[in-house]
């Protein structure tokens, strides 16, 4: 048997950094939103019982680090299966750009292992080995517009926002998440948060997307050190984005765009000014589109 799930990206609409917190995360207040660019991850049984990872990017990672094989592992320990799988991941979400691709792969390997190995397992506990997986992973296995609070795996499904069409940038540029929260400053961080999470959460809890208007902190951290990276937001809002706005610590740039038709006009005037990374028009997905991919999608 052999299953093919999708793992879609995320773009973060908004995104807060708080305060580091005790346990060495960081409290932050973010709107998730999944987006029609994906990986697949590519799930055949096993009659060994071991699990084999391989991956058409050389450089992910296929050791124990490898987040697909931590999906796995975790998902024999909980529940005690002894079944195998050869994991085979096809990589199209560009790495080290906000994007969540890791994430991804990891929330599609633990609901495609779970049909491979026809395991029943409660929608609560896959959420809650998400959550030891990842911050983001949670996320991916809820997929729409979502808030998330805590060190982001804290979720609040939202109405799904209004169908967009994005512009994505993701230029030559590696901006390490670590650092990126390094460089934050948490007393203008929280003066945001004070002021813009009560009106934010009111807007997308009605579906009223027009009168939305996110930030992300890390464009004040990192846009200093990779003045690349704003050069392309302020192209993208040129060329008449309704919205521009880095994704996650970077590096991908978006701009949203009412129609495709204007989506792809931005592309043609992006690629006439040979705006260095890979460009992509992909679209927003909400959370019925979304899930019935993710728990159904296999040959």
């Amino acid at each position: 048997m052999t299953l093919r799930v999708p793992a879609r990206a995320k773009l973060n609409l908004h995104l807060q950094v708080m305060f580091p917190r005790p346990d060495g995360y960081h409290e932050i207040r973010t709107v998730f939103q999944t987006v029609d660019l994906a990986d697949e991850v590519v799930l055949e049984s096993a009659a060994d019982g071991q699990l084999v990872f391989r991956c058409d990017q050389p450089d992910v990672p296929t050791g124990e680090d490898n987040l697909c094989l931590k999906a796995a592992r975790l998902l024999q320990a909980e529940t005690g299966v002894r079944r195998g799988a050869r994991i085979t991941l096809r990589k199209q979400i560009p790495m080290q750009a906000g994007l969540g691709g890791g994430s991804a792969d990891a929330a599609a390997t633990l609901v495609g292992l779970m049909r491979l190995w026809d395991l029943a397992c409660a929608s609560e506990d896959l959420l809650l080995w998400g959550g030891r997986l990842g911050s983001d992973v949670p996320f991916f296995l809820v997929g729409g517009t979502a808030l998330g609070l805590g060190r982001g795996e804290e979720l609040v499904p939202l109405p799904d926002a209004p169908s967009r069409h994005v512009l994505l940038v993701c230029p030559p540029v590696a901006v390490s998440t670590a650092w990126a929260y390094g460089r934050l400053n948490f007393q203008l961080t929280t003066k945001g948060f004070v002021n813009k999470i009560p009106p934010l959460h009111r807007v997308l809890a009605d579906g009223r997307m027009d009168a939305f208007q996110g930030v992300n902190d890390f464009e004040a951290a990192v846009f200093p050190e990779f003045p690349l990276l704003l050069h392309i937001k302020s192209q993208i809002a040129d060329c008449g984005a309704d919205g521009t706005m880095m994704s996650g610590s970077g590096s991908s740039i978006y701009g949203l765009f009412d129609t495709a038709a204007a989506c792809m006009e931005a592309e043609r005037s992006l690629c006439r000014q040979s705006v260095p990374g890979r460009i992509i028009r992909t679209r927003f997905i909400g959370r019925d589109e979304y899930r019935r991919n993710l728990f159904s999608h296999w040959n």
